[in-house]
């Protein structure tokens, strides 16, 4: 008796899978999940190369801003005059936060 619901289960999941319309679904949902998959891969190749490109950007601007501050007469002024440097930079955030205050 066991045997025969066994062999009737086992037909039946054949039969589910054998089916013409379950295939075409299968099929379907495979090419589908293929091309959400290749979309993906796409995008984060492009995310990947672009992340690369901008590394590459930001190191060069910053080489030719670190070699401009380093030639130029503010720094020389900020290191030869510390404490005129900090008293400049607060009188400058004391000014631009008595114009940015709400009144």
């Amino acid at each position: 008796m066991e045997n025969a619901k066994t062999a009737t289960s086992t037909s039946k999941n054949t039969a589910k899978t054998d089916s013409p319309i379950s295939k075409k679904a299968q099929d379907a949902l495979h090419d589908s999940v293929d091309a959400v998959a290749d979309k993906a891969a796409r995008a984060e190749r492009s995310v990947r190369d672009t992340a690369h490109r901008s590394a590459e950007s930001l190191g060069e601007t910053q080489e030719k801003v670190l070699k401009q501050w380093n030639g130029s007469q503010v720094r020389r002024f900020a290191t030869e005059n510390p404490v005129a440097t900090v008293g400049i930079a607060f009188t400058a955030g004391m000014l631009l936060t008595s114009l940015l205050r709400k009144r």
